[in-house]
């Protein structure tokens, strides 16, 4: 049997459509995008183009938007640079956030110069950050920056950015929002966000690894990370990766022109997934909340995940523990914690995450396979931890 892909969230194979945008820019327009003759002129052009395209897909200018090499120094630009340009103030996020928003927060957190007091901004049961608890914590400690994802990498579960965001200008912060796993899921335009700055990244959309960008309120203060050219308005010099940037481009516009059919697609393959786990008698983590549609967090009792998984890779079906880009780190999840899920039940954890080339058929074989690997673990008593 071919192996199956069910791990969308940590990666997307790259698009028939993208790879031939980008396929020019590896050997015939090879130029920097830097460079006035007119091998560097056409370089620059598609970086323009896919700015654009970029923009589009949120709803912004595309001088707005500031390419990276990938989410985690996006997010980190707006982390870093912000409170380095900012008065000393709260840094609020919310306690599922991406390691690479929580690190770097703590980072600042911990250091003897001019340390941001740290505030995590708590989460339900069901992974949803309690607005009503934020605005308490806002009250108390004046924010002046403030991240929020749009939809958790592991659950999947969507937040309130809007309301949070509207509570945190009101105390004059600055708040950005983590939006790489809502795009090409769900609805995402910027201005609807309230947000000051939003992270967008190629690879979970089918594009190209090593391109991302940060889209940034033309009135937000920011202090590049990397310094050398200027490239990016200043924010993010070195080489534009014109390949990588040109395939982000179409990507984006593929992923906003068949996100309806998509979503529809991934949501009745859940649905079907869902049923079956449900009916071995899974705990579905989020379940009672709005999730990005292909994404299915769950646990089976006693079966410990990181053993489901080798076990289910065994059996051609690519699924993941928990975000892969934790890996490095394994141990509890630190958004099931923050959910207060028992932490044996969260050792159990495995994430499906779907994509537009799954099949039904490929859900029942997984459904067969998993039932399969349940009962023999359970009767040679490979339960226990």
């Amino acid at each position: 049997m071919e192996p199956i892909y069910f791990d969308h969230n940590a990666t997307t194979r790259v698009d028939d459509a993208v790879l031939e945008a980008m396929l020019p820019y590896f050997q015939q327009a090879f130029g920097n995008a830097s460079s006035r003759h007119g091998y560097g002129i056409v370089a620059r052009r598609a970086i323009d183009k896919a700015r654009k395209q970029v923009a589009e897909a949120v709803g912004v200018q595309p001088v707005q938007v500031i390419f990276t090499s990938g989410g985690s120094e996006a997010n980190n630009l707006f982390v870093r640079g912000a409170v380095d340009s900012l008065k000393l103030g709260n840094l609020f996020i919310s306690a599922i956030e991406h390691p690479c928003v929580l690190k770097p927060a703590q980072a600042i957190a911990r250091r003897g110069c001019d340390p941001w007091p740290l505030q995590q901004l708590a989460v339900n049961a069901d992974g949803q950050a309690d607005v009503a608890a934020a605005a308490a914590a806002m009250q108390t400690n004046k924010p002046g920056l403030v991240s929020v994802m749009l939809a958790n990498n592991e659950t999947g579960v969507i937040q309130d950015v809007a309301a949070i965001a509207e509570l945190a200008r009101s105390h004059g912060a600055y708040v950005h929002t983590d939006a790489i796993q809502g795009l090409g899921k769900i609805p995402v335009d910027f201005a609807a966000l309230k947000v000051h700055a939003m992270t967008l990244s190629a690879h979970k959309i089918y594009g190209p690894k090593g391109a991302a960008a940060l889209i940034v309120d033309k009135r937000l203060l920011l202090k590049p990370l990397i310094y050398g050219g200027g490239h990016e308005n200043g924010l993010r010099s070195g080489t534009e990766n014109v390949p990588a940037i040109a395939g982000f481009g179409v990507a984006c516009e593929l992923a906003v022109a068949r996100l309806t059919e998509t979503a529809q697609h991934v949501a009745k393959l859940r649905d079907r997934l869902e049923t079956g786990l449900t009916g071995m008698g899974a705990a579905i983590f989020g379940k009672d909340a709005a999730r990005i549609p292909n994404t299915c967090y769950f646990a089976l009792p006693d079966i410990e995940g990181d053993t489901l998984v080798v076990k289910l890779d065994k059996a051609g079906f690519a699924v993941a523990a928990g975000a892969a880009c934790s890996s490095v780190n394994p141990g509890q999840s630190h958004v099931l914690s923050a959910m207060g899920v028992d932490p044996m039940l969260a050792r159990c954890a495995v994430r499906v995450s779907l994509g537009r080339d799954n099949t039904p058929e490929q859900v029942d074989g997984f459904l067969r396979a998993t039932q399969r690997i349940v009962a023999e673990l359970r009767q040679i008593g490979s339960i226990s931890f």
